[in-house]
């Protein structure tokens, strides 16, 4: 197939430090030396110093440090110290010891969770030379089950240093995993582009669109192809990638070129097929950073001294009046509602009303709304916040509750954080109120994670809350706390709450334990969360729904104007 190609524009990293974990005896050691030596020794350490693969291992030209580790007791500092450094995981077990595959999911990967190791994980089974032919398994047969119920896990390798086989790709997907990661681009639950990179291409098809008639030609292509590749594009290989999309789907080619949906779904092919650094370079060469945002240098200062005013040049009336034209798709000189959503549709979304939004990022106090079921641990949080002794003693919440404390943020900022509890029974008569949210700066869901009933009520309190925010305007950032923590948690808990999280678009439950005083950072993480409301705002399936609806009914007036025109 003829692609779009080239080199990779990498920002802001001069190395890549990639932590190696896993039980004791999986090969750990054996696979660093076997990386770096490209060769098996007999006599390998316990644990080897930290070692560097120079820039010119890899195509991406990004040195990678290899950092080996203990799992005893003894070393569990330095262990935690390590996996907090990382910017990669490979996580370790040994083919001949089915025992190691399961402590996987038993210990390591809650382990890392619990830790907070936000990484790229990559699982590498070693020693291959020595499973049991008896025992063979399909890798995918094996891991299927545990990336379902761990989607941090980014890549499953099987290698065995002694006979050389796929050493060296074990740390090239390490590097690929940090330098392209899959999870800003693509979302493996749903199998598509995230929001905002469709956000992105799009704003980047409609710059390259320069005659601006909705479609790529030949020549905007390769245009295209040079600004991000640096490297022309023959006519055939032209016709090859419009030939792919074609086939595929029919609407992303037309008689003037590449349209907007097929210039998403040639990117989201590349994607699939794990190409992931050409999207990450078009991405890179347009300007955005690893989080999908535009660049803070990209942005033109407008400080300007007391006598001096600011004013639009020739230039940006023209393109202003471009853009104007574009967009007013029944042609009679003004932009319906319809038309200004589709022209901001580029600009990052804003899920809060503009003018509530501007004034969080303004203030120094946050209010937060504690919802949970009776017995859930509500009281004591907000109990924690200022500073009261825990006590075992049940004492329902009849009325409203409030507390209110300083929070220290990383960085030395103090943020004033006011929660106020909301009984059970209370959150009918609130939700009633179609403007009860607009108060609220962030919501927190509180469950006793031992109780599987005090869960499922959790679960619906946090759909009965989004949803009215998604029908009242004021959608509001949810985290979920996952409260006594000290008590074993009942059957399926991860399994049940990586499910909701994931559904929901919203982060995992936060584990504490007021008991034993293991806060896991609760009252800042409440705040970052409410400073950035974008990251933990719900969608519920009819969110999601309307949503869909609304793509369509804008889709379909494009088509219909574009005939028209």
């Amino acid at each position: 197939m003829a692609s779009l190609a080239g080199g990779v524009d990498i920002i802001g990293r001069t190395g890549v430090r990639v932590v190696v974990v896993g039980d004791p005896g999986t090969g750990k050691s054996s696979l660093i030396v076997s990386v770096a030596t490209e060769s098996f020794s007999d006599n390998v350490p316990s644990v080897v110093p930290p070692t560097r693969l120079p820039a010119d291992y890899f195509p991406d030209r990004v040195p990678i440090t290899i950092v080996d580790t203990l799992s005893s007791p003894e070393m569990q500092p330095k262990l935690v110290a390590e996996l907090k450094q990382a910017d990669a995981v490979v996580l370790t077990y040994a083919c001949d010891r089915p025992a190691t595959l399961e402590r996987l999911s038993t210990y390591w990967l809650p382990k890392l969770r619990r830790l907070e190791v936000k990484v790229p994980i990559i699982v590498v089974g070693c020693k291959l030379d020595l499973r049991d032919e008896l025992q063979q398994m399909n890798l995918e047969q094996a891991m299927s089950p545990i990336m379902q119920q761990f989607r941090e896990i980014e890549t499953c390798i099987e290698c065995s240093a002694l006979k050389q086989i796929q050493v060296p790709e074990v740390f090239y997907y390490a590097q690929k995993a940090v330098l392209h990661p899959t999870a800003p681009l693509f979302d493996q639950e749903t199998q598509t582009l995230r929001p905002r990179c469709v956000r992105a291409l799009k704003r980047i098809f409609i710059l390259c669109d320069n005659d601006r008639d909705g479609s790529l030609s030949d020549a905007e292509l390769n245009d295209f192809q040079v600004r991000c590749f640096n490297a022309p594009l023959q006519p055939s290989e032209i016709a090859g990638v419009k030939k792919v999309v074609q086939e595929k789907l029919p609407e992303g080619v037309n008689e003037r070129g590449l349209t907007l949906t097929g210039f998403l779904f040639l990117h989201a092919l590349f994607i699939e097929k794990g190409r992931l650094e050409t999207t990450w370079t078009v991405l890179r060469k347009f300007g955005y950073d690893n989080d999908i945002k535009l660049r803070s240098d990209l942005f033109p200062s407008f400080k300007r001294g007391p006598d001096q005013s600011v004013e639009l040049s020739l230039d940006a009336v023209d393109f202003l009046k471009g853009v104007f034209l574009m967009f007013d798709m029944d042609g009679d000189g003004a932009l319906r509602p319809l038309e200004i959503d589709d022209i901001f549709s580029t600009a990052p979304e804003r899920r809060r009303r503009l003018d509530r939004k501007r004034q969080q990022t303004q203030r120094n106090v946050y209010q937060c709304y504690v919802f949970g079921p009776r017995k859930s641990g509500k009281s004591a949080l907000l109990n924690t916040l200022i500073g009261r002794t825990f006590s075992d003693e049940y004492q329902p919440t009849i009325n409203q509750r409030f507390a209110v404390n300083m929070v220290e943020l990383s960085g030395g900022a103090r943020k004033t954080l006011i929660m106020r509890e909301i009984p059970e029974d209370g959150v009918s008569p609130l939700l009633a109120n179609k403007d009860s949210l607009a108060a609220c700066d962030i919501a927190v869901f509180v469950y006793d994670s031992s109780d599987v009933n005090s869960w499922r009520r959790t679960t619906e309190l946090l759909v009965e809350v989004a949803t009215h925010g998604e029908n009242s305007g004021f959608e509001v950032p949810c985290l979920i706390v996952s409260a006594k923590d000290d008590l074993d948690p009942y059957p399926l808990a991860i399994q049940d709450s990586t499910r909701v999280s994931q559904d929901m678009g919203i982060e995992a439950p936060i584990p504490v334990s007021m008991k034993l005083g293991d806060l896991n950072n609760v009252y800042r993480r409440i705040i970052n969360a409410a400073q950035n409301p974008h990251l933990s705002i719900p969608e519920t399936e009819a969110g999601r729904n309307r949503k869909q609806y609304r793509r369509i009914v804008n889709r379909s007036l494009m088509v219909v104007s574009g005939k028209h025109l």
